[in-house]
Order: structure tokens, then sequence, then C-alpha cells
């Protein structure tokens, strides 16, 4: 994240516990107050604004869908949001430290694992494993599924012919492992009907150039520009 962010512990860490507390509040069958949600989920030393990438980044992944109504900003908790739960809560790398773990945390953790469907808790796509249930099986549907996602965001974000890889792989992230969509976007290139681009990304975060794509001769492509 930017510098000015002043969390305290990782990314994962943060966006597991918005997505938790949300959880709790019932942000799965209601829309809440931003502001409450913000309010549970930091931590003592950290300020509302800290939390403003993680909700960004949150909603961009579809994980979560924020909503303004009297001018008061409203979050609910997505479908897509259960299962980045479910895998956060899984993944080794996240944990709970000294200062975050009270009775109101681990009863939401448990309350979670008891009440939470079982594909959303064990079935995740990872690189390793490669997509499972509603995969792209080809590189035709691939190409399909990709322009379809380009034009959207292209279009409903105004961005301008430049959209930026990363949120095309998370718009698709559930059907297609992390290897196969570089390789099909490469393939898209090579068919003329991408380029891929470098550049300067303004907003760029260590998990958004992770998203992006390394090309084979070394450089980062941030960006994909439709040429037809």
């Amino acid at each position: 994240m930017a510098s000015t962010i002043s969390l305290q512990g990782t990314e994962l860490q943060a966006k597991t516990r918005v997505l938790l507390t949300l959880w709790q509040m019932g942000g799965a069958e209601e829309k809440v107050k931003k502001s409450e949600l913000t309010t549970r989920s930091k931590r003592s030393r950290e300020k509302a604004g800290d939390y403003k990438d993680i909700f960004n980044d949150l909603q961009e992944a579809g994980a979560i869908a924020i909503v303004t109504e009297k001018r008061v900003a409203k979050v609910s908790l997505t479908e897509k949001g259960k299962q980045i739960l479910g895998e956060g809560l899984k993944n080794p790398d996240f944990s709970f430290d000294g200062n975050q773990v009270g009775s109101k945390v681990v009863n939401a953790v448990l309350n979670w694992y008891r009440q939470s469907d079982a594909n959303v808790l064990t079935a995740p796509v990872t690189e390793k494993e490669g997509a499972k249930e509603g995969a792209i099986a080809s590189y035709e549907a691939f190409e399909k599924v990709a322009l379809e996602v380009y034009d959207r965001l292209n279009r409903d974000y105004n961005l301008d012919d430049l959209v930026p890889i990363y949120r095309i792989r998370r718009e698709i992230a559930s059907g297609v492992s992390r290897e196969q969509f570089k390789q099909w976007m490469l393939e898209m290139q090579a068919n003329d009907i991408f380029q891929l681009m470098g550049g300067e990304m303004p907003d760029i975060t260590p998990d958004r150039r992770e998203d992006s794509i390394e090309t084979p001769v070394g450089g980062l492509r941030y960006y994909a520009k439709r040429l037809n």
C-alpha cells in the first residue's frame, strides 16, 4: 500500500478482519453503515482513513458493494466476499495478533465456520490446484470472457481504453488459475487482440503489482488496450 497508510499489520489481516466484521454485523443479508464497520474493524492506533485503500481494493475485487443512501455510505458482503473471507481465514499467513483477539472476534470466527457453506471454505481456486467448478476450460472461452470484462470495466469506470490488468484478473479469478490467466492474456496479445502495456500506475500497491503480468522479457505490464 501507499506509504501514507499506517495499518497495524498486513493487508491480509486488515481485509480479512473487515470482511469478518461485516459478516458478523449481518452484512451478507443487509447493508451496514460504512462508518460503523470501519470503527469496529480498526484497531486503537489506526484511523478511519487508513482503511480507504482496503475498502477500495475489496470493492474492486467484488468482495463488497458500497452504496450511498441519504448521504450515508453503506456496505454489504457479496458471495465472492464470503469466498475471499473463507480463503483469508484459511491462509497460513493470516493470524490475529495479541491486541486483536477478544471474545467477539473468537465467537465471530466460530460462527463463521459453523454457519458458512462448505463450498466457500473448501473450494478456493489456487494456482497449484487450477480452476475448479465454473472454470474457463479453453482459450476461446477465456477470450470471450476477458473481452466482456474489459469492455464493461472500460465503460463503467471511464478508463479511456487502458484497463488495469489486475482488475481483469480479479473479475475472473474464480474461473482460471493465475498461471493460465497469464498465458492466455499473452496469447491474446500475440493474436493482436490486446496490447499489454507498462508505464506508470499512480495507485500501485504490492498486491496490484502481483496481479499484473510480467512478460517473458522481464517487463511488468499493468494495462490492457484492446486493438480490435
